[in-house]
């Protein structure tokens, strides 16, 4: 693998509860790490990872229809036709089901033969994507800083189930953050990956340097977050007259 490219020391000043995971896609065989050792869910390799060791996984480690949203094997007809999801109650008919698979984003098939999991401070290579589970405090600071220099409005992209395609794949392919609360997701509930109301962030290598820079650069906690919502209004007040002062000099 490539010489790792970005710093990023800069997240442990959170203190998240779970690191940060970074995700690698590839064709070639992974050198000095292990490929997991059970059957899960792509929704639950995040878990996995964010207990300390890297890994990687093939087409063979899954318990659900995750290798063919990373394109390691053809989509399964039994799924797309909307069974499933009707099977289980998410969905009214399998028609409903079956309309999301127009949405879900999926990488090209036969383009990911492994895909390397990693906490973002055990790094042996440069992340395609990279995962933050926060709380709602932590969630604002970052969710900020990959707005700070650009003004780039938040979007949350996400269907009731494959939650981990929107997770994994779509930042990837296209170039976009996405983010959402993990009560939401039918899989990731039902396996509890993750505790309810934590805030999934997931941002694409592109953005990663970004991201980094601002929390560098700008103030994590604002003076509003720590006065009371009188003395609030009063500073808003006084902001506004100073700068109405400035543009009339």
């Amino acid at each position: 693998m490539d010489p790792i490219k970005r710093d990023l020391s800069v997240l442990k000043k959170f203190n998240f509860e779970r690191p940060p995971i970074a995700v690698k896609y590839q064709m070639k065989k992974p050198e000095g790490i292990n490929r997991i050792n059970r059957k899960i869910a792509l929704c639950e390799m995040l878990g996995e990872a964010q207990k300390g060791t890297p890994f990687y996984i093939t087409k063979d480690d899954f318990e659900c229809v995750g290798p063919f949203i990373l394109g390691m094997v053809a989509p399964d007809d039994l799924f797309e036709s909307g069974q499933v999801g009707y099977k289980l109650g998410i969905f009214e008919e399998p028609r409903a089901n079956s309309r999301l698979y127009k949405y879900v984003p999926m990488m090209p098939k036969g383009t990911v033969r492994y895909a390397v999991f990693a906490p973002y401070d055990k790094l042996t290579f440069n992340p395609d994507v990279l995962v933050i589970t926060a709380n709602p405090n932590q969630a604002e600071v970052v969710m900020r800083a990959l707005a700070y220099t650009t003004g780039k409005l938040w979007e949350s992209k996400l269907t009731p189930v494959m939650g981990c395609a929107w997770m994994f794949v779509y930042p990837h392919v296209t170039g976009e953050v996405n983010y959402f609360v993990t009560n939401l997701v039918h899989g990731m509930r039902g396996r509890q990956v993750l505790p309810d109301g934590t805030f999934v962030i997931s941002i694409p290598w592109d953005l990663i340097s970004l991201l980094t820079e601002n929390l560098n650069n700008m103030e994590w906690v604002l003076p509003e977050f720590t006065r009371d919502r009188d003395a609030n209004a009063r500073a808003f007040e006084k902001e506004i007259q100073e700068i109405i002062k400035e543009l009339a000099e």
